[in-house]
C-alpha cells in the first residue's frame, strides 16, 4: 500500500502525545533521586510501566516477527522468558532486594563481598545492558527502511536523538509514565496485528497446513540448547539487570514492586505471540522479503492507514522506550557504583544528574557505534547474547549476596564474575548448537562454590 497522508497523521499525533507526557513528567524530577527511582514513591501500574515498558522493545516486536519468519514458535522465548523472569521477580527477589537497603545490584554485592566485587560486576555488568540497546537501534532501522529509503547511518543517528529525548529529561519517571502509555498502544498494535494476520491466513489451521510444522511450530526448533538458552538467559539477565531491579526498588511498598512485576509477567508474553502470528504470515505472503522489515511492512499492507499510523509509532516508542530505559540502568548503576565512591564521595543531588544524563548520553553514542558497524544483523542474537552476558557475570554473585553471606570469600566472587564473563565470550565463538549461557553460570557456579567449599572445611585457598 505504501505510506499514505493518513498513516503520517496517525503516526504524528501518537508521537506528539508521547513527547507532551514525556516533558510534562519531567517537570516532576527535582533530584537525582526522583531521576533514578522516581522519588521511590511508584505504585504497581508506575513499577509495571518501567519494568514491561523497558524489556517489551524492538526485540520483543520487529525482532521476534523476524525471527518468526524464519523460525515460527521458537521466536516466542524472548518474551515468555521475561513474563517468567517478572514472576520470578514478584515471587521471590522483591523482598530480598528492598530489604538489602541498596540501590543497585552491585550495591548488594559490594555491600558482602566489598568494593573490588561491586567495580567489577558494574564495569562487567553494564556490557550486558549496552549490548541490549543495540538491537533497539536495528529494530529502529528496520521501521524507518520499511517507510523510506534514508541512509541507516543517519537513521541510526535519529534512533539515539529520540532515546535522548525520552529518558534524559524525565529519567525514572518517564520510562514509568511512558512505559504505561507504551504497553497500551503496543497491546493496540500487537494484538490488533495478531488477529489480522490469522485471518488473512485462514485460520490457525489454515496457518499451520501452510508451514512446516516441525520448523514453524516448535519452541525448539533452532534446538533445544540454543532456544533453551534463550529462554534461561532471559529469566537470569532480567532478574539481575539494574533497570528491572531499579522499577521494583522504586515502589513505596513492598506489595507495590510485587503486584507490578506480576502484572509485567502476565501482561508481556502476549506481546510476542502477535508478532510471531505477523511473522508466519509474512513468511506464507512474501516468502523473499527482508525478515527485519516483516512487522513494519505487515501494519503499512494491511492496517487501515490511520490506525496503521498509530500503530508504526508505537513500534516506534517500544523501540526508542526499551533503549532509554537500558541507558537509564547503565548511567545509575555507574554512578552509583563508581563515580559516588570512587570519584566523588560527596557530590551534590545535582552532581549527580548531571553526571548520570552525561553517562546516558555516552552509552547511547557508544551503542550507536557498535549498530553502525553491524548493520544487518540478527535482532534477537543480541538481545539473547545481552541477558546472557548479565546473567552469566552477575546472578551468582547476587545470589550469593543474598544468601550466602559470610560463606564464600570475596576473591571468589570477583573471580565468578569474571569466569562467567569471559565464557559465555569465549562459547560464543566456540560452540555451536548450544547456548554458551549455560558455560557462562556453570563456570561462576562453580567457582563459587569451590569458594564456599574452601571456606567451610577451611581449606588452603
Amino acid at each position: 500500500m505504501g505510506i499514505t497522508l493518513a498513516h503520517i497523521i496517525g503516526a504524528s499525533l501518537t508521537i506528539a502525545f508521547i513527547v507532551i507526557l514525556g516533558i510534562f513528567s519531567g517537570r516532576w524530577v527535582k533530584s537525582s533521586s526522583d531521576f533514578s527511582t522516581g522519588g521511590n514513591k511508584a505504585g504497581p501500574a508506575l513499577v509495571m510501566g518501567a519494568i514491561a515498558g523497558t524489556l517489551v522493545g524492538g526485540s520483543s516486536t520487529i525482532g521476534t516477527a523476524q525471527l518468526a519468519f524464519t523460525f515460527g514458535l521458537s521466536a516466542w522465548w524472548f518474551t515468555l522468558g521475561g513474563g517468567i523472569a517478572c514472576l520470578v521477580l514478584g515471587l521471590v527477589f522483591v523482598k530480598p532486594f528492598r530489604a538489602s537497603g541498596c540501590d543497585t545490584v552491585q550495591q548488594i554485592i559490594s555491600k558482602e563481598y566489598g568494593a573490588a566485587a561491586g567495580v567489577i560486576t558494574a564495569v562487567s555488568g553494564t556490557l550486558g545492558m549496552l549490548l541490549n540497546m543495540i538491537p533497539q537501534l536495528l529494530s529502529f532501522n528496520a521501521l524507518v527502511l520499511s517507510v523510506a529509503q534514508i541512509n541507516l547511518t543517519i537513521v541510526t543517528l535519529a534512533g539515539i536523538g529520540i532515546m535522548i529525548c525520552y529518558v534524559v529529561f524525565g529519567g525514572f519517571l518517564s520510562t514509568g509514565i511512558l512505559g504505561i502509555a507504551k504497553m497500551a498502544l503496543l497491546y493496540f498494535a500487537v494484538i490488533m496485528g495478531g488477529i489480522l494476520a490469522l485471518n488473512l491466513s485462514g485460520g490457525f489451521g489454515a496457518l499451520y497446513d501452510a508451514l512446516p510444522s516441525e520448523q514453524f511450530f516448535n519452541m525448539f526448533a533452532r534446538g533445544v540448547g540454543i532456544d533453551a538458552g534463550a529462554g534461561v538467559s532471559l529469566i537470569l539477565g532480567v532478574l539481575c539487570t539494574q533497570t528491572y531491579v531499579q522499577a521494583v526498588l522504586s515502589a513505596k511498598t513492598d506489595k507495590s514492586a510485587r503486584m507490578g512485576a506480576l502484572y509485567s509477567a502476565v501482561i508481556i508474553p502476549p506481546i510476542g505471540a502477535g508478532g510471531i502470528l505477523i511473522g508466519q504470515y509474512m513468511h506464507i505472503a512474501h516468502p523473499y522479503m527482508n525478515p527485519a522489515l516483516a512487522f513494519p511492512t505487515f501494519v503499512i499492507d494491511h492496517f487501515p492507514p490511520l490506525l496503521g499510523g498509530v500503530a508504526l509509532a508505537a513500534l516506534l516508542i517500544a523501540v526508542t522506550g526499551t533503549g532509554a530505559g537500558l541507558a537509564l540502568g547503565f548511567a545509575s548503576t555507574l554512578t552509583n557504583n563508581i563515580y559516588l565512591k570512587f570519584i566523588n564521595k560527596n557530590a551534590s543531588s545535582k552532581q549527580v544528574l548531571i553526571v548520570m544524563r552525561v553517562l546516558i548520553l555516552s552509552a547511547l553514542a557508544l551503542a550507536g557505534f557498535v549498530t553502525i558497524a553491524n548493520l544487518g544483523s540478527i535482532i534477537l542474537a543480541w538481545g539473547f547474547l545481552s541477558m546472557a552476558l548479565r546473567g552469566a557475570v552477575l546472578f551468582i554473585p547476587m545470589c550469593a549476596a543474598l544468601v550466602l553471606r559470610q560463606r564464600v570469600g570475596p576473591g571468589y566472587i570477583i573471580a565468578s564474575s569474571l569466569i562467567g564473563l569471559v565464557t559465555v565470550i569465549a562459547g560464543s565463538f566456540i560452540v555451536s548448537g548450544f547456548d554458551p549461557l549455560f558455560l557462562g553460570v556453570g563456570a561462576s557456579a562453580v567457582t563459587v562454590a569451590v569458594g564456599v567449599m574452601v571456606k567451610h572445611f577451611r581449606l588452603p585457598p
